[in-house]
């Protein structure tokens, strides 16, 4: 059998990660502290508008 009419088939080597490259970027401190400030606001306006008088 002639070598030219083989199809050779070889497994991709693996990439080497760089270990010190962050996989993903660290979410903002910005995003964090807005988050944090519609979460107080909402509870405010449940306990302001929605909820019972009694509570």
């Amino acid at each position: 059998m002639n070598e030219n009419n083989v199809l050779k088939f070889e497994r991709r080597k693996p990439q080497q990660d760089d270990k010190n490259k962050p996989k993903a970027p660290p979410p903002k401190r910005g995003l964090i502290w807005i988050a944090v400030l519609v979460a107080v606001a909402l509870v405010w306006a449940y306990y302001q508008f929605i909820a019972p008088q009694s509570v």
